[in-house]
């Protein structure tokens, strides 16, 4: 990566010299943390698609949150099946540095998130209902975390990071979840 673009949410480090790896996750005391992780997590990232767009060709073009795009191919550019899974506000798990797709976790109730904005920055906990307004910052998700407490928060500071009924794709704080 370039020394000279910041370091974001979701982005993995790895320092050379002592092998060690780290993802930066949102906190409630510092706004960001860094976070250690083990080497099999150090080869994927999680991305936000925050919007989809059709390219020439007819394929489906992911814009993810952190400024990446993804391509996925279609076979029929007038019925493309292979994108019509991948939601707004879902999350894309890819592998790093290819950028191929691992998965993917729509934002839905059930759905596993992690709060990365507002009051309750850092939060993880499962979604209980979203209740749209107008617009993403109209809009407000609950969220259940592991003690069984309830926030909520907007829309738009919401992330997935694991499918309904699934346990989280990537290694959390102690006690952030379970």
């Amino acid at each position: 990566r370039n020394y000279k673009y910041p370091v974001g949410f979701m982005d993995v480090i790895e320092i050379v010299e002592t092998g060690e790896t780290y993802r930066v996750l949102p906190y409630p005391v510092r706004f960001f943390t860094l976070h250690p992780i083990p080497k099999e997590e150090a080869s994927f990232k999680l991305g936000r698609l925050e919007d989809k767009s059709t390219v020439k060709g007819g394929h489906i073009q992911l814009h993810l949150h952190d400024g990446r795009n993804v391509l996925i191919r279609v076979s029929d550019p007038t019925n493309p099946v292979e994108a019509k899974e991948y939601k707004t506000l879902g999350t894309v798990k890819i592998s790093i540095p290819q950028q191929e797709l691992l998965g993917y976790a729509p934002l839905d109730v059930g759905s596993l998130a992690i709060v990365f904005g507002g009051h309750n920055v850092g939060r993880v906990g499962r979604i209980v209902s979203i209740q749209r307004g107008l617009g993403r910052k109209g809009s407000i998700v609950t969220l259940e975390d592991a003690r069984g407490e309830k926030l909520q928060t907007s829309l738009d500071y919401v992330f997935v990071i694991a499918p309904p009924e699934e346990e989280p794709w990537i290694s959390l704080p102690e006690g952030a979840w379970k």
